[in-house]
């Protein structure tokens, strides 16, 4: 079931998308009389993987899960009489384990981006354990590289063996029972991986990182479409799908 649906979603990202849309009109227009639906199909696909390539497009669909909580300030969390969390919780994210690169570049953009929030949190609250979770292979990499970065090993706990943020909120359960503890993941992530959280009965405080829509000037890029513009949609377009199906199941 894990791997179908993992297919599934995929033909539903901006870019397989469109071009399916505009397979199914090539078709028609060459080997079918359809001629006119054929058109409308290829007008649409490319106004679709067009659009979703504009830093317009992509912001709109990011921004509402990106702020949806705010970036977490140790000091408002350190009070006399409601002490800091002292467990940080790091989502996993892309490995690989190609030897030939620097354990840094063993770890997804976004997972170094997560990494390094959490690391810069496990700074500010002395005392402070580092929960580190994902598959085996990613959470063992992730103990790696915080620990190059200065991170004692009594610091660490991993919660490894999960393939989803689904697994990994069960895996990490345990953990920290029903204290606060702070989650560190993706902004655009994070509004579903509290609900998850919430769910089981945790009490997470949202720790966002790797923005990817910022609030900022317009840039003379930003008028013309790209490929980097289309992997933000992508991330939302995979985030909203995410959302719908563990709505659909009452997970969050």
């Amino acid at each position: 079931m894990f791997i179908l649906r993992k297919i599934v979603s995929r033909f539903l990202f901006p870019l397989p998308l469109s071009l399916e849309i505009l397979v199914v009109g090539l078709y028609l227009l060459w080997f079918t009389r359809k001629q006119r639906a054929g058109k409308t199909l290829v007008s649409f696909g490319t106004l679709l993987l067009a659009g979703l390539s504009y830093f317009f497009t992509a912001n709109m669909l990011l921004h509402p899960l990106e702020r949806r909580f705010p970036p977490f300030i140790v000091a408002s969390h350190a009070g006399v009489s409601t002490p800091a969390p002292h467990l940080i919780v790091v989502l996993g994210g892309g490995a690989n384990n190609d030897p030939g690169v620097p354990i840094t570049s063993r770890l997804s953009s976004d997972l170094m981006v997560r990494l390094a929030e959490g690391l810069r949190l496990h700074r500010e609250l002395p005392g402070s354990k580092l929960i580190l979770s994902g598959d085996a292979e990613m959470a063992e990499r992730m103990s790696q590289v915080v620990q190059a970065l200065g991170v004692g090993p009594q610091d660490i706990l991993l919660a490894a063996g999960s393939r989803d943020t689904e697994e990994e909120s069960r895996r990490i359960a345990p953990l920290v029972g029903q204290s606060p503890f702070i989650l560190v993941t993706s902004a655009a992530h994070m509004r579903r991986a509290m609900g998850l959280f919430r769910k089981l009965g945790m009490a997470p405080l949202a720790a966002p990182t790797d923005y990817r829509a910022p609030q900022q000037a317009l840039e003379p890029d930003d008028l013309f479409p790209n490929a980097y513009e289309l992997f933000k949609s992508q991330t939302a377009v995979y985030e909203y799908l995410g959302l719908a199906w563990a709505e659909l199941r009452d997970k969050i």
